[in-house]
């Protein structure tokens, strides 16, 4: 975010505890970058419950510039990033820009590469049909507005008692009769996890988000892992079709994620993980008893806290364990 070629910027970055590591990174990206304009704000003020907002509340009035690019703080940007975000306005009628994201593993273990996949062969391509046949969502990697427009939509505060901000935001801008535009730029996010107990956990907090806000589409998306089905079907019915049906899957399936890496040539340039041929049958089977796992329980764990995913708000505060870091760029 420190090398963008668009100009003029500032970055504003937020913390929630004065001894988090993430300040001395600041610190360390300040000194490599004297010539930028950057903020860093530390206040634990919780505002509500949803702790990311509640760090962009305290964030706010640190902001120079009346467009708001509000980017998570493990996202891996191109230097066009924030040009091609803020041509996005050009479209008219548009009151909010997001984008798409890819995965890229953050290191070589198994659960890295398989929540990488499940970003750029699953989350990708079911976005792109999504807006395709007219959705206009908000992605929450990235969600640019104007001050004026946040102003209209009630402000931060607005959102802060929701773990779907990103939707409810989307949700408010388009109440006001403006366009959800999406930006020709697809950065990417940090996969972490180095355990699938982790990566677990983490996919079933996005599913149990998803299920709470479109139920039925989320039950219909079970049909778009043909590996796990056909893998059901060998093991249920094991004979010479049943095993060439699951390595026709496998091959469909490996083609396609190939065929998407090649289209968004994010992997070229080292910015997305590679789709893992080998291991789709489990990535398949993994998604499928997310899913599943999903209907047991709306209790997600994210950022600490342990909360029961609602449309409309969230609540319950059960434990406290960590805090984060949100990256802020403000233009």
């Amino acid at each position: 975010m420190f090398e963008q070629d668009y100009e003029p910027y500032q970055i504003v970055f937020g913390v929630q505890d004065e001894n988090d590591p993430a300040i001395a990174v600041v610190n360390r990206l300040r000194a490599r970058h004297p010539t930028r304009d950057v903020a860093l704000v530390i206040d634990p003020t919780p505002h509500g419950q949803n702790r990311k907002i509640a760090n962009l509340i305290n964030m706010l009035p640190s902001a120079r510039h009346t467009l708001l690019v509000i980017a998570d703080s493990d996202l891996h940007c191109a230097p066009d990033y924030l040009t091609r975000v803020v041509a996005a306005f050009g479209v008219p009628g548009t009151g909010l820009v997001t984008t798409l994201y890819a995965g890229l593993a953050a290191n070589r273990t198994l659960a890295a590469r398989l929540g990488a996949s499940a970003i750029n062969h699953g989350f990708l391509p079911g976005a792109l049909m999504s807006r395709a046949m007219g959705r206009q969502d908000c992605l929450g990697a990235t969600m640019a507005l104007r001050s004026d427009t946040l102003t209209q939509i009630g402000g931060l505060h607005a959102l802060v008692d929701h773990l779907a901000d990103d939707n409810v935001l989307g949700q408010l801008v388009r109440a006001r009769g403006l366009k959800v535009t999406m930006a020709t730029t697809i950065p990417a996010t940090t996969v972490p996890e180095t355990n699938l107990n982790a990566l677990f956990r983490h996919e079933l907090r996005w599913s149990r988000t998803i299920l709470s806000l479109v139920p039925v589409a989320f039950a219909a998306s079970s049909i778009q892992f043909p590996l796990a089905w056909a893998l059901a079907a060998l093991a249920l019915a094991p004979s010479p079709w049943t095993l060439a049906l699951f390595a026709a899957a496998w091959a469909a399936r490996a083609a396609t994620g190939a065929d998407i890496d090649r289209a968004l040539g994010l992997v070229s340039q080292n910015r997305a993980t590679p789709v893992p041929k080998w291991l789709l049958p489990l990535r398949d089977a993994l998604s499928l008893a997310v899913i599943l796992a999903s209907y047991a329980s709306d209790k997600v764990e994210w950022r600490g806290q342990m909360m029961h995913t609602r449309p409309n708000a969230p609540s319950t505060l059960e434990s406290e364990r960590s805090t984060a870091s949100q990256g802020t760029v403000l233009s």
